[in-house]
């Protein structure tokens, strides 16, 4: 029986990857989960079979083994007895855990990125060394381009040494760990844009960036003030593309030793002020009171920010503190190449969608479930 280790399956892309391997009769997934706010490994698996739609008797579930640990923490944090029988068993490695929260102090930001990836390439060392490893998925993402403008390639990318935030820094030093291993493993580096919803359904177990984007794009947290947004582009990806080209990677060894960008690409990426449009006329069929836009420079934008949040609610002074993080992204035009992934998976049928096919679902499911 293939036997599949999997971090983050509680964040967007693991939780959408889980069902794809449960649906292989012959395959065991491994869940690395810890207790968080109170809420014990058990009650979380537990949350996780409702999201899938399977319970106790679901034949599924017999497959599921929640592994107690941390995924910052070195060998990720599993008890010694539980480590030494994932060294001797595993065959697959799948590496999606990770904090995405762009304002943590670098440290921190390295124990999310760096530590995890050190502990995935130990283990999956371990497992080639006991002749049982197959494959090993690690998920990056896209910003380890930092502030390169122009096209993000394809590639490893050591000389860039500006980032947006310590997100995307601790991510490219993680890189740099994978590469260094690069030859003795078979890893597949996956570099996703930002996660959206289902393309089919807009289901997402959490709602993340864009969803917290769309807020601000509406104009109800800026009185209607908003900058120019003519030209720009943002990068969306719908999550079970993601999950299908990951879960896809795990299986194909051509895939060993490849950089996959997760992503729209330059074609099918999302004019901004196009989202605006229908982020808007979703928000007003919803019966919600929408501001007129005012169009600013950015750099009127950010000085009138400030002046916004003295007179804002404590919700909307801490969406404006957070602002900053979307506007640095506006100061470079980039976008991000994704021909050769695109080429790789195209014949699995696993294509790029258009926003046109899966924006509605994701904003329709945002809508009926946001707070």
């Amino acid at each position: 029986m293939k036997s599949v280790f999997l971090t983050g399956a509680t964040g967007a892309i693991g939780s959408a990857l889980v069902p794809l391997y449960l649906n292989e009769p012959d395959t065991a997934v491994k869940l690395l989960l810890r207790a968080k706010r109170g809420r014990a490994v058990a009650e979380r698996l537990a949350a996780l079979g409702e999201f899938w739609d399977m319970r106790g008797d679901d034949p599924r579930w017999a497959r599921v083994e929640a592994i107690v640990g941390d995924a910052a923490l070195p060998r990720f944090g599993m008890e010694d007895g539980v480590y030494e029988r994932l060294s001797r068993s595993t065959s697959h490695i799948v590496h999606c855990a990770g904090a995405v929260k762009m304002t943590l102090p670098l440290e921190e930001a390295r124990a999310h990125a760096v530590v995890p990836a050190q502990a995935a390439l130990e283990l999956a060392e371990r497992n080639r060394d006991a002749g049982v490893l197959q494959k090993v998925e690690l998920v990056s993402t896209v910003g380890v381009g930092g502030r390169t403008p122009g096209l993000v390639p394809e590639r490893p990318m050591p000389e860039v040494a500006r980032f947006h935030n310590t997100y995307e820094a601790a991510k490219a030093e993680a890189e740099q760990i994978v590469f260094a291993r690069w030859n003795d493993l078979p890893i597949t580096i996956h570099r996703p844009s930002m996660v959206v919803g289902d393309s089919s359904s807009g289901k997402i177990i959490h709602f993340q960036v864009f969803y917290h984007l769309c807020e601000f794009l509406s104009g109800q947290r800026t009185s209607g003030l908003m900058p120019s947004l003519a030209g720009a582009t943002l990068d969306v990806i719908p999550v079970d593309y993601v999950a299908r080209a990951i879960h896809w990677s795990s299986l194909t060894p051509v895939a060993a030793g490849r950089i996959l960008h997760l992503c729209s690409g330059p074609q099918a990426a999302v004019r901004l002020p196009d989202l605006v449009t229908l982020i808007r006329s979703r928000a007003a069929a919803a019966g919600q009171k929408l501001p007129k836009l005012r169009p600013l420079p950015l750099g009127a934008f950010r000085v009138a920010v400030p002046v916004l949040g003295l007179l804002a609610s404590e919700k909307v002074k801490r969406a404006l503190s957070n602002l900053e993080l979307f506007l640095a992204y506006l100061d470079e035009l980039q976008t991000f190449a994704n021909t050769s992934t695109a080429a790789l998976l195209e014949p699995a049928g696993i294509r790029v969608p258009r926003p046109s096919e899966y924006l509605d679902a994701v904003l329709s499911y945002y809508q009926q479930r946001r707070r």
